[in-house]
């Protein structure tokens, strides 16, 4: 399991491709992560807020991006620690010069969460091979 829910401000549309941030990050779920988050776990989503309050409230053009992870627990340290350094790194570079163009912060934050789950999306996934 591994889940990506990627909020961000509404005064940012068109600024971004939002569809290519939630692909660019599924797919690093499955590429980079050397089989460490299952396939058919993987799911990323955007949310676009329209109410929030940024700093002292006093910049309309103020903006921010956060990338909210959650994982089963299990997973080291070291992987958590590098992986998601490099995914930082990669979404940051996704950004490009929109830091430069705007008051923007971006954050990432990752959880190991427990929780129920039943997903049939495995058996298409193993009927595939």
């Amino acid at each position: 399991m591994a889940h990506a829910t990627v909020e961000w401000t509404d005064n940012l549309a068109g600024k971004f491709d939002l569809k290519a941030l939630l692909q660019l990050i599924a797919e690093d779920m499955r590429e980079r992560a050397d089989g460490v988050f299952p396939v058919g776990g993987i799911r990323v989503r955007g949310i676009r807020l329209t109410d929030y309050v940024i700093a002292d409230d006093a910049c309309a053009e103020d903006a921010f991006i956060n990338i909210n992870v959650k994982m089963g627990a299990g997973r080291s340290a070291e992987f958590r620690k590098a992986y998601f350094d490099a995914l930082f790194v990669r979404v940051r570079a996704f950004l490009g010069d929109l830091f430069e163009k705007r008051p923007l912060a971006l954050t990432l934050y990752v959880e190991e969460a427990e929780g129920w789950k039943h997903n049939s999306i495995h058996k298409r996934l193993e009927a595939k091979h």
